[in-house]
């Protein structure tokens, strides 16, 4: 009995030292918060990859992502018995030291996969010593991990050359592709690669790699593991030689999500892998056309989900000239007109407008705020729609003074479009033009509620993102503003151009911030909405380059390259709070056939919720408003009587007019129909013809001017608008504003063009004066 308890004792002894070594030489296991991240696409595709501290590349996954023809191929290959022993084969063992002894070089190792486990996170010398020690830390790793954990440290951690660690970093490095799709020549080549990776690389020796992986082959052969036939066809598969490259996609964005996330080592996007580098390619070969120096920033959003597709942050991350680093999607930047949709559906919502709406684009004063167009004309009356679709100033401005600018950034504040201001100043009439500041994502998210019933959101980067939907406009309203914006024809088309029918339908805005710093273009679809931002991130300016131009061919590249479906061009129907009715201009009511004299000009518009509103009232002219006149006219000869004045036979005659400002755009026609009878003769005035009128001095109508002979010097005109006393005159010449006068100040103007020339000199009152003349030469 002696012998067995010396036994129980030894054995005792030996728990005992076991547990003080394990308590005083711990597992160095790597640290679960540390390491390396990787940023995936949606389809698990990686983006972009932070190495760790020691610049290793490792892109974490589980046994079960990965291929079973690896897992069968690295198990038969390394340790087929790694299920059923303790961490070390003894037999193992001593197959490779009889080897040792009769060759005189190491024939084969003997480690199992838990002892290259243990080699791998406590690194020893190839000696006897190291060797006790790997199999000391074995027996520790089988008796704190299961075989899971075990096989998991060795995916995620086994060194595949250079920088490259874990199976699936490898895979992707050197397949581009995810291990879990794996043929059978490609699980035997990253079976072998970890027993001699610098040696083995496929990027420096493929050949190598290749009779490495052959024996790999033959091994699952020789055991039945494969067939023959899966074996012979896997040989047959070359080892592709090609350069290693980090993965580089949706940069910004996947720098974005680490810094949200230091921790995770592992980030899923919502990015369309293929979408992404297809888009990247393209604004790369968009911007060589553009000045040095230009970046951009492309954003698409699925509708549906909110979630992004494709997220390029910037022109060309990191190229110091165009400023890669800075993400342009999260930046900072004047809107320009890309604000004035929601201005529209507000302006509906409140039931001051309708599609058709007649609005006045004129020179106008909003206190000491004289917005201009563009392209500094001016297009007179004109519907609410084109008015949008044409991005005029005069009339966005106009609304926002009645919708009131404050309400109108706390309604966009509230949906999710936040709008940012210098310091210490307050909403003003400035921000439909870009007066303020805004970001791509925000716009884009507000966009897609033209396409999910006036309902937009904050744009999701992950699937774990919560969802944040907020009302922008109501349903009816969101409906009319896309039907107006879709309205507008493709760059290069007209709406009578031939189409297949195919494309989607596509309402579209852009932009441009004072001094060409930013060019915008954003348009939605049923399933997508698109921003793109172009410009220098410093702010310089980029002359001639505006949204149209620059931004907007971008845009619809981008939308054509969507996936599309057959319900694609698919007009969707209205809801039922919109209808379609005949309006008139310029009262602004619907068609009332039994006063067809008050239709001066008939419009079908989308109205909301059964409202026709009337034309807005005119804000400072002080000669006529825009309404109905009622005067009283002698029967016999249609002259207007004044109150007090009596005719044999008199009735009554409803004149439309036109806001003042409008009338130097009407025609003849238009104006004979909204001018009041003449005054009776005998009677009082009754105030209706007090206009003061003003006259153009200085050339006759009808006039042809001509520059001087053998000079270069353009014809000119020197002006003077007379009766106007001190008001300011604003003189328009063939629509577009060239100056400003008081009093008897002269204008001056020299014609570049020849052809005929419309003057209008336009007075504060509303009073105007105008004629044409001919430009010779």
């Amino acid at each position: 009995m002696r012998w067995a308890k010396r036994a129980s004792i030894t054995i005792a002894a030996i728990f005992v030292l076991a547990i003080l070594l394990d308590r005083l030489f711990p597992l160095p296991l790597p640290d679960a918060n540390g390491g390396s991240t990787v940023v995936l696409a949606h389809d698990g595709t990686p983006l972009r990859a932070f190495p760790d501290l020691d610049g290793a590349w490792r892109y974490p996954v589980t046994p079960d992502e990965v291929s079973p023809l690896y897992l069968q191929a690295l198990l038969t290959y390394e340790d087929r018995w790694f299920y059923r022993h303790p961490g070390v084969n003894p037999i193992a063992l001593a197959r490779a030291f009889a080897q040792l002894v009769r060759h005189g070089h190491i024939v084969s190792g003997g480690s199992t996969l838990t002892m290259q486990v243990a080699r791998i996170i406590d690194p020893q010398p190839r000696s006897a010593g190291g060797k006790l020690r790997q199999i000391l830390r074995a027996l520790q790793l089988e008796a704190h991990l299961s075989k899971r954990q075990i096989l998991t440290l060795y995916l995620n951690h086994a060194p595949f050359g250079g920088t490259i660690e874990g199976v699936q970093a490898a895979s992707w490095a050197y397949l581009g592709k995810p291990v879990s799709r794996l043929s059978h020549a490609e699980a035997a080549l990253l079976a072998v690669l970890p027993q001699s990776p610098t040696r083995l690389r496929p990027d420096r020796n493929p050949h190598g790699a290749r009779v490495a992986r052959d024996k790999v082959l033959a091994r699952m052969a020789a055991l039945h593991v494969w067939s023959a036939t899966s074996v012979r066809d896997a040989r047959i598969e070359s080892v592709a030689s090609r350069e290693l490259e980090s993965p580089l996609h949706a940069a910004l964005l996947a720098e974005r999500l680490h810094e949200a996330q230091p921790q995770a080592r592992r980030i899923e996007t919502t990015i369309d892998a293929n979408l992404q580098r297809a888009l990247e390619a393209r604004v790369t070969e968009y911007l060589g056309h553009l000045p040095a120096r230009t970046s951009a920033a492309l954003l698409v959003v699925d509708n549906a989900t909110l979630e992004a597709r494709a997220y390029v942050g910037s022109g060309a991350f990191g190229d110091e000239a165009r400023l890669g680093h800075v993400d342009m999607v999260r930046a900072w930047r004047s809107p320009g007109s890309t604000l004035k949709p929601f201005l529209y559906g507000l302006a509906l919502d409140d039931g001051l407008i309708d599609s058709e709406s007649l609005l006045v684009d004129a020179p106008q004063s909003f206190g000491n705020y004289r917005p201009g167009n563009f392209d500094m004309a001016f297009a007179g009356p004109v519907a609410a729609a084109d008015a949008l679709r044409q991005s005029l100033n005069v009339p966005a401005v106009d609304l926002l003074d009645r919708v009131g600018p404050a309400r109108f950034m706390a309604r966009l504040a509230n949906a999710g479009l936040p709008i940012q201001l210098p310091r210490g100043v307050e909403p003003n009439l400035s921000i439909i033009l870009g007066g303020g500041g805004a970001r791509l994502e925000d716009l884009v998210g507000a966009y897609t509620a033209l396409n999910r019933g006036g309902v937009g959101g904050r744009v999701r980067f992950t699937s774990a993102d919560a969802s944040f939907d907020r009302r922008v406009l109501s349903d009816g309203a969101a409906w009319i503003v896309r039907t107006m914006l879709e309205a507008n024809p493709r760059p290069g088309y007209r709406l009578d151009t031939f189409d297949p029918g195919s494309r989607p339908h596509v309402a579209w805005k852009t932009g441009t911030s004072y001094g060409y710093r930013d060019a915008w273009a954003v348009g939605t679809t049923q399933r997508f909405t698109v921003g793109v931002w172009i410009g220098r991130p410093d702010g310089t300016p980029l002359p001639g380059q505006y949204g149209a131009v620059t931004a907007l061919p971008l845009m619809f590249d981008a939308i054509d390259g969507l996936p599309r479906t057959a319900l694609a061009a698919t007009p969707e129907p209205p809801p039922r709070s919109v209808t379609q009715t005949d309006i008139c201009w310029p009262l602004g009511f619907a068609f009332d056939p039994t006063h067809p004299e008050l239709c001066q000009a008939k419009h079908t518009a989308w109205v909301l919720n059964g409202v026709i509103p009337p034309t807005l009232p005119e804000r400072d002219a002080s000669i006529w408003s825009a309404g109905l006149v009622q005067v009283r006219v002698d029967a016999r000869t249609g002259h207007r009587l004044s109150p007090g004045c009596d005719a044999t036979i008199s009735a009554t005659v409803g004149v439309a007019r036109w806001p003042a400002l409008a009338y130097p755009w009407l025609s003849p026609d238009l104006r004979r129909a909204s001018s009041v009878p003449p005054l009776q003769s005998g009677c009082a005035d009754d105030g209706l013809d007090a206009t003061q009128p003003i006259r153009i001095d200085g050339v006759a109508d009808g006039a042809a001017i001509a520059r001087a002979p053998n000079s270069d010097t353009p014809a000119s005109l020197r002006l003077r608008a007379l009766g106007a006393d001190r008001q300011p005159i604003l003189w328009l010449v063939n629509g577009k504003l060239e100056g400003e006068t008081r009093a008897a100040q002269p204008f001056e103007h020299a014609f570049a063009g020849t052809g005929e020339q419309t003057i209008t000199a336009l007075a504060a009152s509303g009073a105007y004066a105008q004629l044409r003349i001919r430009v010779l030469r």
